[in-house]
């Protein structure tokens, strides 16, 4: 994917900004981290004009509000089994910006007291495929909330925190073109292999390109944490490992007046990181296990749970043990296995990989 972008970003920009072989400049790629690198897709992009679902303009033509899309997102999970949202969340959430104050727009969810069903949802939502596809993440850590009220409080919390993160995004690799066609936002999609392709890229540009990303940050605020990384060498650090990972270079020269990890908001609110790259892992994991759960027979990156009752139960056992047992003997009860591992993603790529071996011939790959 790497090489790939870089050859693109070549032809756009020329060999002197964007030299083969060498790492990417950072700023080109769309995301002040360089985090993710979809919002270059224009450039990337396949075959222009394939696959190209308007969703933000269907949202807009169709009157949809934040609450309609949330209630969007509602069904899905209920389609599953999952119960309905309490009363009270559709009272005390903060679905848009109040008028009134100043908020934090964040988006996130909020257990109150989950065993009072007290619940919530606080983000400024706009009618767009983005803030729709963030209420469906944001429905996975409330219903993970809901579902294991019952245990001790103790227990309340996810497996390991890569769990909670990973719910809802499970449930988006479920919203495909079909789902968005049976609630009225798409037309009509011809399938094609230039589709597929599109759509995987797409979906690449945010779940692949974050990983080393994802991987990096408690990396190096592990090595800080331990000495191994000294205040006089925080920025460089930094970039060397933005660089051995993310294959990525600073815009501009760097030096350690500048702390360049402070602008990433998770470094200096001390966040954990880890749990965003875990959660990017086993989503799939779980996406391949509830896939089998519904009998489903084809391409893993075509497969949707929306509507099916079986692999509903079997998401909801999950959820319902918390943080009861070991995290492995959780992943097990689902997917049948102990370990996390990339190989459900290598599966559910396999159409892009394959397209991208065949683009990157002849190409000075890595840095």
């Amino acid at each position: 994917l790497h090489c790939y972008a870089r050859a693109r970003l070549q032809k756009r920009y020329g060999a002197d900004k964007v030299p083969s072989g060498k790492p990417i400049p950072a700023h080109l790629l769309g995301n002040m981290w360089a985090q993710q690198w979809n919002k270059i897709y224009d450039l990337l992009e396949p075959y222009p004009g394939v696959a190209n679902l308007n969703v933000d303009q269907s949202l807009k033509d169709q009157g949809y509000d934040a609450q309609r899309m949330m209630k969007s997102a509602e069904n899905f999970y209920v389609s599953l089994g999952f119960p309905q949202l309490p009363g009270t969340f559709w009272e005390r959430s903060m679905l848009t910006r109040p008028q009134d104050r100043n908020v934090v727009c964040h988006a996130s969810a909020w257990d109150i007291d989950s065993r009072r069903k007290d619940v919530r949802i606080k983000m400024c939502a706009t009618p767009t495929e983005e803030d729709l596809t963030t209420m469906y993440h944001e429905l996975g850590h409330i219903y993970y909330d809901l579902w294991y009220a019952d245990q001790p409080f103790m227990f309340h919390g996810g497996a390991h925190d890569g769990f909670h993160e990973a719910i809802g995004d499970k449930i988006n690799l479920s919203v495909k073109p079909g789902y968005l066609r049976t609630i009225n936002l798409v037309g009509d999609v011809k399938p094609s292999q230039q589709f597929v392709i599109n759509q995987q890229m797409k979906m690449a540009l945010d779940k692949i390109a974050f990983l080393p990303f994802g991987k990096l940050i408690d990396e190096w605020r592990w090595k800080v944490f331990s000495g191994e990384i000294r205040p006089e060498n925080y920025n460089a650090a930094w970039w060397e490992l933005r660089r051995q990972y993310q294959g990525v270079a600073p815009a501009v020269a760097r030096t350690e007046e500048d702390f360049d990890p402070g602008a990433k908001y998770h470094i200096p609110a001390n966040v954990p990181y880890t749990r965003y790259f875990l959660s990017f892992i086993i989503q799939f994991q779980f996406h391949k296990a509830l896939c089998q759960a519904a009998g489903y027979k084809g391409p893993l990156s075509e497969c949707s749970i929306y509507g099916n009752k079986e692999a509903g139960k079997r998401y909801a056992a999950m959820l319902s043990k918390g943080q009861s047992q070991p995290w492995q003997d959780t992943l097990f009860e689902l997917t049948g296995t102990r370990q996390m591992d990339g190989s459900a993603i290598i599966e559910y790529f396999q159409p892009l990989i394959g397209w991208l071996k065949k683009q990157n011939k002849g190409q000075q790959c890595g840095w």
